[in-house]
């Protein structure tokens, strides 16, 4: 089978205790990932894939070993494999790159696949005017920040961590159930905004929202919000030609 289609997928949240069943969780994805590995040429993972994530000089979260194993194989078997920081894993350095072959994107990226200019980031920031939310996103990105919570002994600063994000994650679970609308939504106020400037766009694809949006934003650009794995086990496919939105049909 020839691997001709590329996949894209955010927001699985990995080892979160707000998932009834965080092992499960996993597991499922994994049997997605393994179901598409023959097919896939490329993986973009938009963001939020872990629900914490930093690396020390020679330690890394506990957890996840099935799916870092079965990425490391894709990769193996002629996949490539894209990571985009999140909100939540933020603090990912060298390690996915070194084990298992990940491309590591800091920043929104814009490609062309076979044809088509995509414009891909996790979503956080795009378009949020929230100044709360900028201030702590520009210390969390802050190189000094992370030096001085990376000398903070692992025991006590991962477990500040989770406790965290538990309470991130369910302030923006809750949030983020309805669509806003297009006059109130921050990502596609942006979409549209960078459109105005960058017309050869053909595709949006971002995460951090969860939920699921496929939206026409003019006759040749299309804007995905691609949902997330906690409620709607959703993720886009571009078979070369068409891009679609999917959901995983068994659970």
């Amino acid at each position: 089978m020839a691997k001709d289609k590329i996949y894209f997928a955010s927001d699985m949240h990995l080892g979160s205790d707000i998932l009834e069943n965080p092992k499960k969780s996993e597991q499922r994805f994994v049997c997605w990932l393994d179901s598409i590995q023959e097919e896939a040429k490329a993986l973009y993972l938009l963001g939020d894939i872990f629900d914490f994530w930093f690396e020390y000089k020679k330690v890394v979260p506990r957890g996840f070993t099935r799916f870092l194993g079965k990425i490391a194989e894709m990769y193996d078997r002629g996949t490539e494999i894209h990571f985009f920081i999140g909100n939540h894993d933020i603090w990912m350095f060298d390690y996915l790159q070194e084990e298992v072959g990940a491309i590591i994107h800091k920043k929104p990226l814009t490609v062309e696949i076979n044809g088509k200019i995509f414009y891909m980031a996790h979503g956080d920031g795009l378009g949020d005017s929230s100044r709360s939310f900028g201030l702590i996103r520009s210390i969390f990105h802050n190189r000094t920040c992370q030096y001085l919570f990376a000398h903070f002994p692992s025991t006590w600063g991962i477990g500040l961590a989770h406790k965290w994000s538990r309470h991130n994650r369910k302030r923006d679970f809750a949030a983020s159930l309805p669509y806003l609308g297009e006059e109130k939504e921050a990502l596609v106020l942006f979409a549209k905004q960078y459109l105005r400037e960058h017309a050869d766009i053909d595709y949006f694809i971002f995460g951090h929202r969860h939920i699921m949006l496929d939206l026409a934003l003019n006759r040749k650009t299309r804007m995905l919000i691609i949902g997330d794995w906690m409620r709607y086990f959703s993720y886009a496919v571009f078979d070369g030609e068409n891009l679609t939105l999917e959901q995983l049909t068994t659970t």
